[in-house]
């Protein structure tokens, strides 16, 4: 077997379900675990899942990524391996659970946000635009280096807009190109979004986006 065809990869990515803290006006603490649509939303996609073929199943130790991760493994027999490389972009802890009408809540993730598409800036112990983008390239990375030829990754909608993004655009992504991907790019919970490490004619291997938003499983 070749070179190329042995570097080959397929990575289905799911965006977690609905989570009981993405049905509520409050900013989204990491401990919110799936809300009962959360749940059958999971149960739809590992339904679908169970008929792909894949070599390993990787997820975001969050409790919404791990429940839909483990409605998955249950499906398909698979084990679930948790990686930090998958977790949801990182917010302050200040405002974990809080109401988006808490003043200053508010006002740190405002600042926050606005340090996701600035070089440079951070906010108390909040991910900033660099943070996130070497670990989108070291997530990135990871699955190019391992020795699966298909993967299946539970992660969150930020984060897999990042990588997304990245992706399309590569070292030419600035803030704010990667502000305006997270306002257009649509990722609905649990959809599927395909990457393909691969060549292509008279190109070398790279990460490809090959599917975006897929939540044909939710169709009548």
């Amino acid at each position: 077997m070749s070179n190329k065809m042995q570097n080959e990869k397929i990575v289905y990515f799911v965006r977690h379900g609905q989570s009981v803290d993405n049905a509520l006006p409050v900013f989204q603490s990491s401990s919110s675990p799936l809300s009962t649509k959360g749940q059958f939303q999971a149960q739809q996609i590992a339904n679908r899942i169970k008929h792909l073929s894949f070599d390993a199943l990787v997820s975001s130790p969050l409790p919404r990524a791990y429940e839909t991760a483990t409605a998955i493994a249950t499906t398909t027999g698979k084990q679930v391996e948790l990686s930090d490389f998958f977790v949801e972009r990182i917010k302050p802890t200040a405002v974990d659970g809080k109401p988006w009408d808490d003043a200053e809540s508010l006002k740190i993730y405002t600042e926050w946000e606005t340090s996701l598409y600035n070089q440079g800036a951070s906010v108390l112990d909040g991910e900033n635009f660099d943070d996130i983008m070497a670990r989108a390239d070291a997530a990135l990375e990871c699955l190019r280096g391992r020795t699966e030829s298909t993967l299946v990754v539970v992660t969150h909608g930020h984060f897999l807009r990042t990588i997304v993004a990245r992706v399309l655009l590569g070292d030419a992504l600035t803030g704010e190109g990667l502000k305006r991907i997270q306002q257009v790019a649509s990722v609905e919970n649990t959809a599927l979004t395909v990457l393909k490490y691969r060549a292509a004619y008279e190109e070398a291997a790279c990460w490809r986006l090959w599917t975006l938003n897929d939540h044909a499983h939710f169709a009548d």
